[in-house]
């Protein structure tokens, strides 16, 4: 399906900024709510960033984390916190935001705080979750099983679309590989694209190592700019990565992001990469 066939980001999220630019969407963030400071100047970092080269930026981070190794992992700092301070982000800088869902319950609770629903990847067939998501009215991001095909996505669009809902997109984030890796098949890009949705690249996740000895996931940041630039050459919609000012002490994925000081540089040469796919 031709990208003219598939939603704007315009119409799927109407206070996105740049929306009807032709530069990829962003979708970046910590991986979770870790503190009300900390997020407030990611998210600033970030809106200054993308306002400075015209990058559509969707702020993510996780309100609370239910897919964890170990019963000691940092889960968040409570729901009710958190999300104010997901609100918080999208008052200060006219931001929008999205999080990740993980029952219905916490769909309804979320959708108030939130522009945008995130599917993880594990629940991604998950059908009660994705009616409830879609009938909140938000838009609903769907990650990508790491144990689905990309042609298998359809039915999972196909559930949001039947309970009322357009609005929808999908973020590629690997495959399992073995027991510890993941692969990113960018044949799927195309193929997703042709539901008639947006595809995002999730970089970072897509270089995750899980099921470690320790129970804690290990990672591969050195590729991140291989692989978001081998997205965006390949014709994905926009990159979701996750960044840090100090990923050594992030409470969660620290593994795999991007340190915050070197995403200008990275935003610098995907912005190049896109202008050039765009005018093939």
């Amino acid at each position: 399906m031709e990208k003219s066939d598939r939603p704007t980001f315009a119409s799927l999220i109407p206070s996105l900024k740049y929306a009807d630019s032709k530069g990829f969407l962003l979708i970046a963030g910590p991986c979770v709510v870790e503190g009300r400071e900390m997020v407030l100047d990611i998210a600033g970092q970030l809106d200054a960033l993308c306002s400075r080269y015209g990058i559509p930026l969707l702020f993510k981070a996780s309100y609370r984390k239910a897919n964890r190794s170990r019963l000691d992992s940092f889960t968040g700092i409570g729901d009710e916190a958190a999300l104010g301070i997901l609100e918080e982000v999208r008052l200060r800088y006219h931001l929008p935001v999205i999080t990740d869902v993980h029952t219905p319950d916490e769909a309804l609770r979320a959708s108030g705080s939130v522009d945008v629903l995130q599917i993880p990847a594990f629940l991604s067939r998950q059908t009660d979750l994705l009616v409830a998501c879609a009938q909140t009215g938000r838009t609903v991001s769907i990650k990508k099983g790491q144990f689905l095909s990309p042609g298998s996505m359809k039915f999972a669009v196909e559930k949001i679309r039947e309970s009322g809902n357009e609005k929808v997109m999908i973020t590629e984030r690997g495959t399992t590989f073995g027991y510890q890796d993941l692969v990113v098949d960018f044949r799927g890009i195309p193929q997703m694209q042709a539901l008639g949705v947006p595809v995002i690249l999730d970089v970072t996740h897509s270089l995750q190592q899980p099921n470690q000895p320790d129970g804690i996931s290990g990672g591969n940041p050195e590729l991140i700019e291989t692989m978001a630039r081998a997205g965006i050459a390949a014709g994905a919609d926009g990159i979701f990565l996750e960044t840090h000012p100090d990923p050594s002490l992030a409470k969660s994925d620290g593994a795999n992001m991007l340190p915050l000081e070197l995403l200008e540089s990275l935003l610098v040469k995907l912005v190049r990469i896109r202008q050039v796919v765009t005018e093939l």
